[in-house]
């Protein structure tokens, strides 16, 4: 099972990360596990200063922005 953490206080940008990912998982049918991380103290441990934030398996792959379902496909596939 892959671990995908959205990192963010609950913005708007990351209410959007978090339900893009979930539908980009959905999408490829693999077995994911979405989890909202919205602690400051848990965002930090990462080194991520600028939310939303997106880490696959304990490894950033997306810092500042929310990419396209099709874009988060490929970063978690």
């Amino acid at each position: 099972m892959k671990k995908l953490q959205v990192l963010g206080p609950g913005c708007p940008k990351c209410v959007e990360l978090a339900k893009r990912t979930a539908e980009a998982a959905k999408a490829l049918g693999g077995d994911y596990e979405v989890e909202k991380v919205s602690e400051l103290s848990k965002i930090m441990a990462f080194g991520i200063f600028t939310t939303p934030a997106l880490v696959v398996d304990g490894e950033v792959k997306v810092v500042g922005q929310v990419p396209s379902v099709d874009e988060l496909k490929k970063l978690i596939g």
